[in-house]
């Protein structure tokens, strides 16, 4: 495979961008080698700077529901475009928006548009501060809510494809605000929230985690933390930014059937356009400025771009229920093909799947948490990657990643996939 033009690219950028990457685990730093520079991408490929095509898996971290490039989204996009690009002033989009978002997540009573998901976590924990004035707050080992300086404590994906838990930068005031709980461990917050007595505004979760790897949390765990919650009065909150309306119409808090007090959201939500949104009860909405005394601002939240691109997809979702039966056929299809490769090989590596989400962990024990995961044999991933994307097939460049399937994803290119599994272990193995 002929990468020259990547590689010249790769060199070039390094001279005037951090690590030649605008974000880190597009280094290849965890799987060895230089990034892929893509050109464009159409349905279910990607196309590099060199000509090459890849079935892609990534799908821009999850928010390419539909694909790459659907026409519906584009025709939205072009539509909104003829009228500007930015006001710094309301439009109805927004208000569609907001009580389109009400509407499918039954949770949400009010919502406020941001510009990332990033800023969707760090608002709603500062709403949740706002709203119960208490100053601490508890998130899970491996779990990754953006990079904000007081989520950077024990975080996942990034943070644990380079072996750094926390970052430099972040003070020590934060890390003592910050609370740090085992995923799928009951136990631990309890002893948390004992320890911690009438200090803790919130408990902020991936109900789905993608980012130690695909990890779902139980039934029981999610059902004990929600109670706990109720009972302390500590904000629930539901990180969706990676699992709302891809796993569920509802997102993941449909499928575990537990109601957080607040929800954050990203990616899908404007199309694969940059923006995000926090919401959930409206006497914890109230709070956010103007209405209330919580601050939160952006001079590019709800831009008309980005609400015309949500839109647009959250209506095709709302009138095609039929849009997450498809994306099960399709995923599980591949991990049965998966998982029937793995057989033959007399493999037991763990396969974990949630819906159109999943993770292949190069380790034989089950994963469940920060600590299972991190037993995944990440130099065998790296291999296996470059493997696969020599077969033509684009993978997380990062063990601790999910992949993504679309319903552009076609029998052919899941059969694609699934051959192109079995020979690159067949080669590293």
């Amino acid at each position: 495979m002929n990468l020259s033009k990547s590689e010249t690219l790769f060199t070039e950028a390094k001279k005037y961008i951090p690590g030649g990457v605008n974000s880190p685990v597009r280094a290849f730093k965890s799987v060895g080698g230089s990034p892929v520079f893509m050109q464009r991408g159409e349905g279910s490929k990607l196309f590099d700077v060199d000509g090459n095509e890849y079935v892609d898996y990534i799908g821009s971290w999850g928010p390419h529901l539909f694909g790459h490039n659907p026409s519906f989204i584009k025709d939205a996009l072009l539509s909104s475009l003829e009228n500007g690009t930015s006001f710094g002033a309301p439009t109805e989009a927004e208000v569609k928006m907001a009580k389109l978002i009400t509407e499918l997540v039954p949770s949400v009573e009010m919502v406020r548009m941001v510009n990332s998901g990033t800023e969707a976590t760090m608002s709603a924990v500062r709403v949740a501060r706002g709203y119960t004035g208490r100053e601490k707050f508890i998130k899970f080992e491996g779990c990754y809510h953006g990079h904000a300086d007081y989520f950077l404590i024990k975080a996942g994906s990034g943070a644990l494809t380079f072996g750094v838990p926390t970052s430099p930068g972040v003070t020590s005031g934060n890390a003592a605000d910050t609370l740090i709980a085992d995923y799928n461990n009951i136990d631990s917050i309890k002893a948390l929230v004992k320890e911690n007595k009438n200090q803790i505004a919130a408990v902020i979760i991936e109900p789905v985690a993608g980012n130690m790897g695909t990890v779902r949390s139980t039934d029981e765990f999610v059902r004990e933390l929600r109670e706990i919650c109720s009972e302390e009065k500590i904000v629930l909150i539901f990180d969706e930014v990676m699992t709302g309306f891809r796993l569920s119409k509802g997102g993941a808090q449909e499928l575990l059937g537990i109601t957080p007090d607040l929800s954050t959201f990203g990616k899908i939500i404007g199309g694969g356009l940059p923006v995000g949104a926090f919401g959930g009860k409206k006497e914890i909405m109230e709070f956010v400025s103007p209405q209330g005394p919580v601050y939160q601002a952006g001079t590019l939240s709800g831009n008309p771009l980005a609400m015309s691109a949500g839109l647009a997809v959250l209506s095709y979702i709302k009138e095609n229920p039929d849009v997450y039966n498809k994306l099960e056929e399709k995923s599980k299809l591949l991990e049965d093909g998966f998982n029937e490769n793995l057989k033959s090989l007399n493999k037991k590596f763990a396969f974990n799947r949630v819906g159109s989400m999943g993770t292949l962990f190069f380790t034989e024990q089950p994963v469940t948490d920060f600590n299972s995961a991190f037993t995944s044999d990440t130099k065998l991933y790296g291999k296996f990657f470059h493997e696969m994307l020599n077969r033509g097939i684009y993978l997380a460049p990062a063990q601790f990643e999910a992949f993504f399937i679309s319903l552009s994803h076609t029998g052919e290119d899941l059969n694609k996939t699934i051959k192109a599994q079995y020979e690159s272990l067949k080669a590293i193995l």
